[in-house]
């Protein structure tokens, strides 16, 4: 052959291909098309392609797969030539390519990206044939039918399929073109035989104009429906028009449009609100009822018309009255109740409620929630809770916009619906709970609610009008401080709701719990006797945690032990009661002979009895032997106290969103390389606290006990906090750390019945701690007699009840030698 000779692109084509992997539709020989191409791993094999030669392979997806390998691609494909290739702004690109020939893979000589397999080139068979001309015909013949009546053909379309000059590419175009399943696209080009391919082809193309027939025939009923439903329109207006002109009722819409309309003109709403309602009724009024807006419209007007919108009336509630229902409703809580009331006489002095927003933070069960339904008993408001505990969608505070399917007002417009008042109590419980998500952060939603400056106008996404809820008396509540963002903790008045200590619990038990657990379990208040050593009992052993929640938990318990008891004790009266029935009406039948005298006598007997066995009811005296039987023995025996009972041994004092608690330092020594080793789960607060403990009380041990500092580079110390599965944080077990080390340093105990908080720096100084009111409740409840804390919380001790501080006495100090003269004195 001459050098001048020009030789077929399809003749020269290389075994060795790089293949684009096709999400869509396969891709036929004989096509000019444009692709784009996304995937960073095929845009550069499209980018080596173009470098060499411009030659790939296009193959369809067998399985669709993030990363395919060559296994997941079938096994025919097309070869094509790159023609122009443009670049998109968004690192992907658009090539337009010239379609060759088939191939099919033969071998994976790259199997992953990029793939690169040896394929062999597929020649058409049997193409020469009249069967085939025959089947030509026919095909174009067929396709200028359904393209005739197809505004999706185009005109250049028809000329492309007229002007193929071979029958296996008139297939290959047509079965590109047509709309059938990607897969059958893939049979159809796996098929060789022209005649094979055609005869497919034309069974799809038969398919299509079925389909064509029957898309047909549904338009013309469509067509028919709308017809009659203009008519329909038509007729009911002039229907309307009539009974309107006769004074008869119109239509359901109508009369709504009209109760709308009346409820909503009670309102006079003025400026941008009095237009948008305005438009919306207008809106509403034409509207066909079967449309999809007619629901949505009618949905959005019920919500403004049952929004209330009215602004309230003064408040008139009486302080003392408020204080006694705030007294009965709770015991204890001096504190709270005090704050509560004087936050009460504020709002009747001003005669104003806005800007009234309290935030009650303290440990579960005891009684946020109940706190807030007595403030609104006592407001005589009405009453509404929801909790944003877990919330993470920020349209469950500000709703949903009217775009939405299912769109539906916040909870705080939902509040407002139920209530039917401007002015009442909200309680929006566990606030420090909310979370965040990718559909929105709900704490930053609550801003503008709970803003007195902004909730004049607040702007619900659903309602999407400016709504006043300045008067609404909104109570939080949070189990701590630590998780609720600060702009939105600025905006609280905080009221600190401590634990119970075991003599509250018992007045606690003895007036609600008891009486309110006995009903819930229907038995009666004669029936049950708690003596109060069995209350303290429960409390001290069962339920030494800082709420009353499981102290009632365990009162159901015994109650409905003691319900079953009752039942089965009826069951079997009556059971005896039915056998003695039988028994004397047999003795009765057998002495029927005898007088009329003897026989009342021996009839009387039996009632009787009976009835002195009904006057006699089951009643329990509650004492600790029948508790342990229907509890079990107690969960925190009354010696399973945390004392420092051997060296190395301290006992501190935590704060956590579960009320105060007592925390046990332990540490040994071991011979060994010298260091420091932490364990008991320890935040980085900790960790850094205790290393300042190791600090101090080596350089104490050293320079006052004599302590050589070869012995530190001797042994290990290893501190550890019991309970290691509990996550520990925070400084203020600092001095607690510091007087473990040195216990153990000088090989003895701590003073008994001491504990101890405070922040120790590295110069010796004890710094102030927060919690102290919580933590003095953790060491009472402990009987610890001496409480070691920083000389600046001195000024918290005024908060702590007279009754928590009884018999305890508290040591002020100021550095960390005055801690070890109390703990470890020489």
């Amino acid at each position: 052959m001459s050098e001048q000779s020009v030789v077929p692109i399809d003749q020269i084509l290389p075994h060795k291909l790089p293949l684009v992997a096709l999400m869509g539709r396969p891709i036929f020989p004989g096509i000019f098309t444009p692709i784009m191409i996304g995937n960073p791993m095929d845009v550069k094999v499209i980018d080596d392609a173009v470098a060499r030669d411009g030659l790939i392979g296009l193959v369809m997806l067998a399985n669709e797969s993030e990363s395919p390998t060559i296994v997941d691609l079938y096994k025919v494909g097309t070869a094509a030539k790159i023609v122009k290739k443009i670049n998109l702004p968004d690192g992907g690109v658009n090539i337009f390519i010239s379609t060759l020939k088939r191939f099919r893979i033969k071998k994976a000589l790259n199997p992953v990206n990029p793939i690169v397999g040896a394929v062999e080139y597929l020649d058409d068979e049997e193409d020469d044939t009249s069967e085939v001309k025959a089947l030509t015909r026919a095909l174009i013949s067929e396709m200028k039918q359904i393209s005739e009546n197809n505004p999706l053909f185009s005109e250049e379309m028809r000329l492309n399929m007229i002007n193929i000059d071979h029958p296996g590419k008139i297939a290959d175009f047509i079965a590109s073109i047509l709309n059938i399943d990607k897969g059958e696209q893939q049979k159809i080009l796996e098929i060789l035989n022209v005649r094979k391919r055609m005869e497919q082809v034309l069974v799809f193309i038969k398919k299509e104009q079925e389909l064509l027939r029957i898309q047909k025939r549904i338009q013309k009923e469509i067509n028919e429906k709308i017809e009659k439903s203009q008519r329909d329109y038509f007729l009911k207006e002039e229907l309307k028009a009539i009974k309107t002109e006769l004074g008869m009722t119109t239509d359901a819409k109508s009369s709504e449009y009209q109760r709308f309309k009346d409820k909503l003109d009670v309102f006079a709403f003025e400026g941008e609100i009095k237009e948008a309602v305005e438009q919306e009724l207008e809106k509403f009024n034409l509207m066909d009822p079967n449309s999809g807006e007619f629901i949505i419209t009618r949905n959005y007007l019920d919500t403004i018309a049952n929004l209330p919108w009215s602004e309230p009336a003064p408040e008139h509630f009486d302080l003392k009255g408020a204080q006694e229902i705030l007294e009965n409703d709770h015991y204890g809580l001096k504190d709270v109740k005090s704050r509560i009331v004087e936050y009460l006489a504020v709002r009747k002095l001003k005669q104003d409620s806005k800007g009234s927003i309290v935030c009650l933070v303290g440990p579960p069960g005891v009684g946020k929630t109940s706190v807030g339904k007595s403030v609104a008993h006592a407001l005589g408001k009405e009453f509404f809770r929801f909790s944003v505990g877990g919330m993470r969608d920020e349209a469950e505070i500000k709703g949903h916009r009217r775009t939405y399917i299912g769109a539906m007002p916040g909870k705080i417009l939902q509040g407002l619906k139920i209530v039917k008042t401007k002015d009442p109590v909200f309680m929006i419980d566990e606030i420090d709970k909310m979370g965040v998500s990718f559909q929105g952060d709900p704490a930053s939603a609550l801003l503008e609610v709970l803003d007195p400056e902004q909730n004049n106008s607040f702007r619900d996404h659903y309602l999407d009008l400016p709504f006043d809820i300045s008067h609404i008396f909104f109570i939080v509540t949070a189990n701590t401080l630590d998780t609720i963002p600060h702009p939105l903790l600025d905006r609280m008045e905080i009221i600190q709701l401590p634990g119970y200590i075991d003599t509250e619990k018992l007045e606690i038990a003895k007036r609600y719990l008891v009486p309110k657990s006995l009903a819930k379990n229907g038995l009666k208040k004669n029936q049950v006797k708690y003596t109060r050593e069995s209350l303290l009992y429960i409390a001290n052993g069962y339920a030494r945690e800082a709420g009353v929640r499981n102290f009632e938990k365990n009162l159901d318990k015994i109650h409905r032990k003691l319900a079953k008891q009752v039942v089965e004790a009826e069951e079997e009266a009556a059971a005896a009661k039915t056998d003695t029935q039988k028994q004397d009406n047999a003795e009765v039948s057998q002495i029927l002979s005898l007088s009329a005298r003897e026989g009342a006598a021996l009839e009387k007997e039996p009632e009787e009895k009976n009835a002195a066995e009904n006057s006699t009811a089951e009643k329990f005296i509650i004492d600790k032997k029948l508790i342990e039987k229907h509890l079990g023995k107690p969960l925190f025996p009354e010696g399973d106290l945390k004392r420092a009972d051997r060296p190395g041994m301290s006992v501190g004092l935590a704060w956590t969103s579960m009320g105060g608690d007592t925390l046990v330092i332990e540490a040994i020594s071991v011979p060994g390389k010298g260091g420091l080793t932490l364990t008991g789960k320890m935040g980085d607060i900790m960790k850094e606290s205790a290393a300042i403990a190791m600090t101090v009380a080596r350089k104490l041990g050293t320079e006052r006990y004599a302590i050589e500092a070869a012995w530190f580079e001797k042994n290990l110390i290893h501190l550890h906090i019991p309970e290691g599965a509990t996550p520990k944080d925070g400084p203020s077990a600092g001095i607690t750390m510091a007087t473990a080390l040195l216990s153990l340093l000088r090989n003895k105990t701590i003073t008994p019945k001491l504990v101890m908080t405070g922040e120790l720096s590295l110069t010796g100084q004890v710094l102030p701690i927060g919690g102290l009111k919580e933590k003095t409740i953790a060491a009472r409840r402990n009987k610890a007699r001496h409480i070691i804390i920083p000389k600046q919380n001195l000024r918290d001790l005024d908060d702590i009840p007279d009754i928590v501080k009884k018999g305890m006495e508290f040591h002020p100090v100021e550095r960390f030698e005055e801690v070890l003269a109390l703990a470890l004195p020489d």
